[in-house]
């Protein structure tokens, strides 16, 4: 087993299934991290959740103190974009954050920061390209962010996905696209993947930060409710419809100009076509219970 390698089964062997509770815009934040990580999955959140660098600070240091050494995330936006970042990620280092997630853009000194000091880093990544160029830049391992996944997705199907990345790259890996059940969970350990990658199926949590609107909405949708489009960011991303129609953007031809992208994700609510499986607003905790559950189940059932 390479090094790589063995860091993913390192963190794997402290979670009760391989899944990590995605970061969310807007709707993840340390109650949600908690109690993801409390019970058997691992619980990330974005740093810019975080109103300020200061608040950022506080987070920080109460999950430490209240998950007593069980594992969390955090996710860095390292495009020069991000006014905060070199601040958020001196705290991320200060606080020894087990795993930093980092989006738009692969940077070496970055990754070198979270591994002085032991942490793991994941590049999330739509296509091969994005997956070498991560790779290059030393990150410890990737997440696929496939088709219907929420949020900024890819097009490729998780098959074509993780099959192209695992004919060059053997270390960590997750998987994103839809996951939403215990059984979702088992499938992209069976693709190649180490871990699963699950967000809309935690946007109704009750420790969620999303509005009582948006979760009622989730509880409500179904997949053929997603919509694919760049209008909204100018990026492609995965929304609701239902979100889309109010703002007066009915499908992926309609045409949107925010300046504020943060506006833009608080009245226009992203989620996965695995939306489905999300059926009333309950605790987190259950939902993690839940999907352990469906893991071992899925695991029993299979023909020795």
């Amino acid at each position: 087993m390479n090094a790589r390698s063995a860091k993913a089964e390192e963190l794997a062997a402290q979670l009760a299934i391989p899944a990590i509770v995605a970061p969310m815009f807007l709707v993840s934040g340390v109650e949600l991290v908690v109690a993801s990580s409390q019970n058997g999955l691992l619980g990330t959140f974005p740093t810019l959740n975080a109103r300020t660098s200061e608040t950022l600070d506080q987070w920080l240091g109460e999950l430490s103190e209240r998950l007593g050494g069980r594992p969390f995330g955090a996710n860095l936006i390292v495009h020069k974009s991000n006014p905060r970042l070199r601040e958020d990620l001196a705290l991320l280092v200060k606080h020894k954050v087990p795993l930093v997630i980092t989006s738009l853009g692969a940077v070496p000194d970055v990754v070198q920061a979270v591994q002085s000091y032991g942490g793991m880093v994941l590049h999330d990544v739509i296509n091969i390209r994005h997956a070498q160029k991560a790779i290059e830049a030393g990150a410890d391992g990737l997440i696929a962010v496939a088709a219907g996944a929420g949020g900024h997705a890819g097009t490729l199907s998780p098959f074509a996905l993780t099959s192209e990345i695992r004919a060059f790259f053997n270390g960590p890996l997750a998987l994103a696209g839809c996951i939403a059940h215990g059984r979702h969970v088992l499938a992209s350990r069976a693709m190649g993947a180490d871990f699963a990658y699950i967000g809309s199926h935690f946007i109704a949590a009750e420790e969620s930060l999303a509005s009582d609107a948006q979760k009622r909405m989730m509880a409500e949708a179904q997949a053929k409710d997603i919509v694919y489009t760049d209008k909204v960011t100018g990026v492609g991303a995965n929304f609701m419809r239902q979100s889309l129609e109010a703002a007066q953007l009915p499908d992926s031809h309609g045409a949107m100009d925010l300046s504020d992208e943060a506006k833009a994700w608080k009245t226009i609510w992203s989620a996965g076509q695995g939306i489905g499986a999300t059926r009333t607003v309950r605790p987190a905790a259950e939902i993690c219970r839940e999907l352990v559950a469906q893991y071992r189940e899925a695991v029993s059932d299979l023909p020795v």
